[in-house]
């Protein structure tokens, strides 16, 4: 404990003699700097502010109205692509009484740009807000009506109230200021030394801040991204009956170097699916039309290293 608390006055000092002598040999930089420090850091520490409310019900395993408060907040990552899972947060369900009335409420954080996209697309709007459904189904085993409104108020309960369900455990932010801390200090030191003309950017190391990322945010098909991984090439069809009608859907993965079934990983549900490779490769997919998941059948070409799957429509 001792060696620690050396270690950590020794840092503190280092840090305020950088600022010292940065104020000292450069001014308007000093300046700059401490103005950007408290934009950064204002941004990363605001809460999730409230976006829209949902109005649904609890179907099983007890019947009870819903209100999923929908928010947006700048710590839940942007999507990688559109090809990969919308990260974003979920917090626990409260359980609130209103006089006679009881019902759950549950609030669920995007990135801002998610639901700005979807503000004057309603079907792009409807399909986040089935994935979220769908999220929450999955996360707490519950079944939800399939029917919502949005309602004319932007969150049910109070925002205090959602702000601490969603930020959870303060230790969280705690640790995140004390790693921007340690790299403020290793971009002050680069500054002084090299008297570089350039502004410092506070900017998280890759692997701090995708380490964080994982603790902060929940996916709808996945737990953790693996970034290494690539998109392989597909071909997805339906398939038709000897009347034109769609009966199934085929999807051909070509995996170039996979020989084995065994790398395959396989998920699928009535409305997406996901295939992981020995993370070489990664495919998530939101199908065009349900399909039945119990009838859905999968075949590995070996020679070819191809894997197709044929899924029934519902």
């Amino acid at each position: 404990m001792e060696t620690s608390s050396k270690g950590l006055l020794t840092q503190i000092t280092q840090f305020w003699n950088l600022l010292d002598d940065l104020a000292e040999s450069d001014p308007e930089c000093y300046k700059n700097f401490i103005q950007q420090e408290l934009k950064e850091g204002k941004q990363l520490c605001a809460g999730p502010e409230p976006q829209l409310c949902l109005q649904t019900r609890i179907v099983k395993p007890k019947e009870k109205i819903l209100f999923i408060n929908l928010c947006q907040w700048k710590r839940i990552p942007i999507p990688q692509s559109a090809m990969h899972p919308v990260p974003l947060s979920v917090g626990r369900p409260e359980d609130i009484s209103e006089t006679s009335d009881v019902y759950t409420v549950i609030d669920v954080a995007y990135n801002p740009e998610v639901l700005q996209a979807t503000e004057k697309d309603q079907v792009n709007k409807d399909q986040l807000i089935k994935m979220t459904m769908k999220c929450i189904e999955k996360q707490f085993q519950l079944t939800l009506s399939h029917s919502y409104h949005i309602t004319e108020f932007k969150i049910k309960g109070s925002i205090q109230r959602m702000k601490q369900n969603l930020m959870g455990v303060q230790a969280d932010v705690t640790d995140l200021r004390q790693k921007i801390k340690e790299h403020t200090l290793e971009q002050l030191r680069s500054s002084t030394v090299n008297n570089s003309d350039h502004f410092p950017q506070l900017l998280l190391p890759k692997d701090q801040a995708s380490s964080k990322a994982r603790c902060l945010i929940e996916e709808i098909s996945s737990t953790e991204i693996q970034r290494e991984t690539k998109i392989p090439v597909y071909d997805l069809k339906f398939l038709k009956d000897q009347n034109e009608k769609p009966v199934k859907i085929e999807l051909k993965v070509d995996l170039p170097g996979i020989t084995e079934v065994s790398l395959c990983e396989l998920s699928v549900s009535e409305d997406d699916l996901l295939i992981e490779v020995s993370e070489r490769y990664r495919l998530h997919l939101n199908l065009p039309e349900p399909v039945h998941t119990e009838m859905t059948t999968a075949k590995f070409i070996k020679n070819k290293s191809t894997l197709i799957i044929t899924m029934p429509l519902i």
